[in-house]
């Protein structure tokens, strides 16, 4: 091989930024993988006995077929998505994961940013970086799972757990709580999935944990300019 070619691979290498590195994407599709599975079996679950009896769930997008099989999903994939979601979090502090991709967070960048995104003027060429939104968003959305969880173990073993049902107002409370820590997760999925459908420059660095640089030229002209 000609060193000209050796150059030029190594330049299509370096043409690559890292996005995500592989403990985030892991995290992120074994974490999908439960939540959907969590959210689906818990809405049958929720039919069986109603937090509010004016709002059900078509048994058609439920997991589970009756409430014992929703039950047995659900608490597999419980244990799924608390082992993945405590080793996110240690990762995140640990390598400074947070720190750098999801701080800081300025109330007034909050509120240019979302203004742009409603006017459709939010720009998305870096990929390699969060707006103030996405940041937001992000921190919004691993409280949420957090609280979700905690008011979860506070329903599912509330004598073991009666300090946590306590802060969560007795079991009662504790259902109201994770019913809406569920729609909260909903909300930010349906978001999300209309980002993603809107810049679609952000799904593959997901897969492959890279993406182009803003700017850069495609390879063969690049070759050209040579």
């Amino acid at each position: 091989m000609s060193a000209s070619t050796l150059n030029a691979a190594s330049g299509v290498r370096s043409a690559r930024l890292r996005v995500h590195p592989l403990a985030v994407r892991l995290w992120h599709w074994i974490n999908a993988f439960a939540i959907v599975i969590m959210i689906t079996s818990g809405w049958r679950i929720y039919d069986a006995s109603p937090v509010f009896p004016g709002i059900r769930f078509p048994p058609q997008i439920t997991l589970g077929g009756w409430l014992a099989g929703a039950l047995q999903w659900h608490f597999a994939a419980m244990w799924l998505l608390m082992i993945n979601f405590a080793v996110y979090i240690l990762y995140g502090v640990m390598s400074g994961h947070f720190a750098r991709k999801m701080t800081p967070i300025a109330p007034r960048d909050v509120v240019h940013d979302l203004g742009a995104a409603l006017s459709f003027k939010l720009a998305h060429n870096d990929v390699t970086t969060y707006n103030a939104v996405q940041k937001l968003a992000y921190v919004g959305v691993l409280a949420a799972i957090l609280i979700t969880i905690l008011a979860g173990l506070a329903i599912w073993k509330p004598v073991q757990f009666q300090e946590l049902a306590w802060l969560f107002g007795g079991y009662d409370g504790a259902r109201v709580v994770h019913f809406f820590g569920m729609a909260a997760i909903v909300l930010f999925l349906i978001i999300h999935l209309a980002l993603v459908t809107l810049v679609p420059s952000t799904f593959l660095p997901m897969i492959t944990g890279d993406a182009k640089p803003a700017g850069a030229a495609p390879q063969h002209q690049r070759s050209n300019a040579r």
